[in-house]
């Protein structure tokens, strides 16, 4: 067999939550707590979780929050921390990546300064679930979701969207969930990934569904890749899809990322991230070379402001020569 000429990348990742409280109440959450159930994070225990990461090979922080009411009294104080979190992980040398649930375009456009790129999840765009799965989650109205990515391309904000597979939805309204992604990225040219994330049950969840089948994910990965433009990448999560067969099976039917992998997927608590040493074995038995990389894609960090710019160019720098070292420290060629 000869050279390694497949890549797949991945985002050395920790996540930083500021609250798992959440005015929403999806069936599937695995994530949320109850209002006043849990103190929310402090600057001072942000800035120790930090430092602990230094010189660890992270760097994306990934900075997650259950959803405060727009018309909270707590929602300026919320989206304060926020900002604060993403300005202290970015004096710390780290690439902040927000995903908190919709902002308003205010709200993301003062993000936009302390952020390299940002996410939210379409989820699914039919209204049907609003009657089962997100019966009481009001945040999760279709247009509301697809006005952030709007919002996020006015704003050149590069951005992660996605699907979340197997919560009531036909294959047909994941092909409609698919196309509005497209045409909303076809405008702005802003989407960088679109995440296709299976259900997978979970302990604290009320619904308690069946997985979502790892054969279906292989051919929605096919078909997507078909809807969406050619530079979206797709990204599937590794933790989720735990044969190894099917995971390589979704990477030869178009899928090129395996998202953050860190400690824990606060989304998924039971489901942890494989090492990524580990999973770099296993690809490459199959012919697949594991990357890590930035949470901003190259052609889009002339999009960020000058000081951005300055600290993820440093990032690139540092990981190219960790990468060069790393090739030369090789004694035997990739078989």
């Amino acid at each position: 067999m000869g050279l390694i000429s497949k890549t797949v990348t991945y985002s050395p990742a920790y996540t930083i939550v500021l609250t798992y409280e959440c005015f929403n109440r999806c069936s599937y959450c695995n994530f949320r707590t109850e209002l006043g159930a849990s103190p929310w994070l402090t600057l001072e225990d942000a800035e120790t979780q930090l430092k602990s990461l230094q010189n660890t090979g992270v760097i994306e922080i990934l900075v997650l929050s259950g959803e405060v009411h727009p018309e909270s009294p707590q929602r300026e104080f919320w989206f304060r921390r926020i900002y604060d979190i993403c300005e202290l992980a970015l004096s710390s040398g780290f690439l902040p990546h927000t995903n908190v649930g919709p902002l308003s375009f205010t709200e993301m456009k003062q993000l936009k300064a302390v952020n390299v790129s940002m996410g939210l999840m379409v989820e699914q765009v039919t209204p049907r679930l609003l009657q089962s799965v997100h019966r009481f989650a009001p945040s999760k109205v279709p247009e509301v979701r697809l006005q952030q990515l709007a919002w996020a391309g006015e704003l050149q904000i590069p951005f992660t969207t996605g699907l979340l597979l197997g919560i009531g939805e036909t294959m047909v309204e994941r092909q409609e969930t698919l196309a509005a992604i497209a045409q909303i990225h076809q405008r702005w040219h802003h989407i960088q990934e679109v995440i296709l994330q299976p259900y997978s049950p979970g302990q604290k969840e009320s619904w308690a569904n069946s997985p979502f089948s790892t054969e279906d994910l292989v051919e929605v990965v096919a078909f997507a890749r078909q809807i969406l433009p050619p530079e979206i990448t797709l990204q599937i999560p590794p933790n989720l899809v735990q044969d190894s067969s099917y995971l390589i099976a979704c990477l030869n039917a178009g899928a090129r990322d395996l998202g953050g992998i860190g400690p824990r997927d606060e989304v998924n608590p039971d489901y942890p991230h494989p090492v990524d040493i580990d999973l770099a074995k296993i690809l490459k038995e199959a012919g697949w070379n594991l990357a890590p990389r930035l949470p901003v894609y190259p052609q889009y960090d002339g999009w960020l402001p000058s000081h951005l710019q300055r600290a993820v160019k440093k990032v690139r720098k540092s990981l190219s020569l960790a990468q060069g070292a790393e090739k030369s420290d090789t004694s035997l060629p990739l078989e």
